[in-house]
């Protein structure tokens, strides 16, 4: 866990330094050759300035070890983080759209921009690929969500600066001033959607949620792979981090001893650490075979997944 949250670190600096020189740039160079576009595009790197301090803030919390008051851990700080990052992208989309649409209903006056912005936003291209191919690279490596998400951001930024690039050639080109405020609204609108495709990947693992239901057919094989336990029933499973919480029942002949139940719940939980991935950890709650209570309500039986029942028939 230490050595992941070192190398979220590590990327997260990556970022604050690349796109704190690229915001600098853009947003000087945007003022002085005219262009709301590159300034626009320079806005939305600030953002991403502010998205890697919290990523490394976020890396540090997500390191500390269970205490008394987070006895599962601080990894829950990476998916606060990343729901954080959609809104401060949305609010950054947002003023720029509201800037720009200013300036068409207003009838601002514009200039053709000058061949400096044609030359920061060709930089801006190559250094926002290369930002976002590390934070892909340490995101998959190291299965962090809130990386991918950066480097998803960053990937975006890298069509706003191409989209930029285009409008401020063709508005010089085609001696045009419309089209560079035409461009900048169609990049906030580009941001806007790309914060709400990040807080929507992520809502699932905030509401303790997990759709992906290869998992909970692992676990069901698993059942399956140990004598003597059957019926898993109330199974729930929630990602935090990187890692997965699993809580489940299995029913067992009621004579056996406490003992020997035990040793089949222990048998179950290495079976299911044997079949997944980063497990955090497995809970197994054992019940006599046959036992039925009222109001259970929650947690999944393979009666909830028909399909999976459908391709095992022969």
């Amino acid at each position: 866990m230490q050595d992941r949250s070192k190398a979220i670190g590590k990327a997260a600096l990556i970022a604050l330094v690349g796109n704190g020189a690229l915001a600098v740039l853009k947003i000087v160079a945007g003022f002085l050759a005219g262009s709301l576009a590159v300034v626009g595009d320079g806005i939305d790197s600030s953002t991403d300035v502010i998205i890697a301090a919290i990523t490394l803030l976020a890396s540090k919390i997500t390191a500390k070890p269970s205490d008394r008051e987070h006895p599962f851990g601080h990894g829950r700080a990476e998916t606060l983080a990343t729901t954080l990052l959609a809104f401060i992208i949305f609010f950054a989309g947002a003023q720029l759209c509201i800037s720009t649409l200013e300036h068409f209903f207003e009838g601002r006056t514009r200039e053709i921009p000058a061949p400096l912005a044609l030359y920061v936003s060709i930089l801006s291209v190559a250094g926002k690929l290369c930002l976002a191919w590390t934070q892909f690279t340490f995101g998959k490596r190291y299965n962090s969500e809130m990386l991918k998400a950066n480097g998803k951001n960053m990937m975006n930024d890298t069509l706003i600066s191409g989209t930029v690039l285009a409008g401020v050639f063709f508005t010089i080109v085609l001696r045009q001033p419309f089209l560079d405020p035409l461009f900048a609204f169609l990049v906030s609108l580009w941001i806007m959607k790309s914060a709400i495709g990040i807080f929507l990947g992520v809502r699932t693992e905030l509401m303790d949620g997990n759709t992906d239901s290869e998992l909970y057919h692992a676990i069901f094989d698993a059942v399956r792979a140990v004598p003597r336990a059957g019926n898993p029933q109330r199974t729930r499973i929630r990602k935090v981090a990187n890692l997965f919480d699993i809580d489940l029942d299995i029913e067992v002949d009621p004579s056996l001893s406490v003992r020997e139940a035990h040793d089949i719940a222990v048998e179950v939980e290495r079976e299911i650490r044997n079949r997944i991935d980063s497990v955090f950890d497995v809970m197994v709650h054992v019940e006599p075979l046959g036992n039925l209570e009222e109001g259970e309500s929650f947690g999944l039986t393979e009666s909830h997944f028909p399909e999976r029942k459908e391709e095992q028939e022969p």
